[in-house]
């Protein structure tokens, strides 16, 4: 009795481990398990390789054609100017063409402001080739082409009731000399940049102060300016130990409408006036200021 117990147990074990081999249910009562018999299977007839080979071989031509026409067409755009390939043409956003600009060469043994040895930040660089040029297309003013101008052209800018007190705090401040430039766009825009260079940083800061502390008062306002306010077109204009303050004229306005920045670069002081009949606009504004400075900075 006891051996056909354990022949029993063996079988049913057996019967476990083979359900489990092959992932099939265990029924409720298992009982041997048939073994099928397995049918032959024909072989089947080799196939020629001959027309798989032909198939492959036009395949691969056809690829490297298309591979070749796509390499091709792609070299060829990359080769054109954007503005040449059809649908790419890129609008202009209102920058001007400026031309490629540089910093002059300094004197022998001179350093550029906000450099070690330098802590005066003193611009030894040629004042007049700090200037910013003037784009493609415009007329340069024969007054403003650049050179050394005297004071009054600066204080051309200014109402005629300012240029007293203005010119006396200069003298007082001992302007060194004064640089300008000055054109008109074919839109219309008139641009004057002058450039005051002081005996030392403290006093282009203190001119500074002074101006920006006018016009936060409504005074000192450009010729033709009755009003204004902060203009946020350069607040993105960010050079390293620069300050720049702009303004515009508000509404209403008359002809013309006037923009102008201060930029505070170490011991020189640069104005940036713009003016437009119908409107001074954000984009060459913000970009004439932002150049100015990258040359100061």
């Amino acid at each position: 009795m006891t051996e056909q117990i354990q022949t029993e147990t063996v079988q049913a074990e057996a019967v476990q481990a083979e359900a489990v081999q092959t992932e099939t249910p265990i029924p409720a009562q298992a009982g041997p398990v048939p073994v099928l018999p397995v049918p032959e299977q024909p072989a089947k007839p080799k196939k020629s390789r001959k027309p798989l080979l032909w198939g492959i071989a036009r395949w691969t031509a056809a690829v490297l054609v298309c591979g070749g026409v796509g390499t091709g067409t792609a070299m060829g755009i990359t080769a054109m100017d954007r503005t040449d390939v059809p649908g790419l043409a890129t609008e202009s956003d209102g920058r001007w063409e400026y031309p490629k600009l540089a910093l002059p060469a300094l004197p022998e043994g001179a350093l550029r402001p906000y450099t070690d040895g330098n802590d005066g930040e003193i611009h030894h660089a040629d004042l007049r080739k700090l200037l910013l040029p003037a784009p493609a297309g415009a007329t340069v003013d024969p007054k403003l082409n650049g050179g050394w101008v005297g004071l009054d052209s600066y204080l051309a800018l200014l109402k005629e009731k300012d240029r007293g007190p203005v010119k006396q705090y200069l003298a007082d401040s001992a302007l060194r000399h004064v640089a300008a430039g000055g054109w008109t766009t074919p839109d219309g825009t008139t641009t004057r940049i002058h450039l005051l260079r002081f005996s030392s940083v403290a006093f282009s800061e203190a001119f500074k102060d002074e101006v920006t502390r006018e016009v936060s008062e409504g005074g000192r306002l450009p010729v033709g300016v009755e009003s204004a306010e902060i203009d946020t077109a350069t607040q993105g204009v960010d050079v390293p130990y620069l300050s720049v303050y702009s303004y515009q004229e508000d509404k209403p306005y008359g002809p013309e409408q006037t923009r102008w920045a201060y930029v505070q670069a170490g011991d020189t002081f640069a104005v940036v006036t713009q003016t437009r009949k119908g409107g001074a606009l954000t984009v060459p504004f913000q970009q004439t200021v932002a150049l100015q400075a990258q040359l100061l900075g």
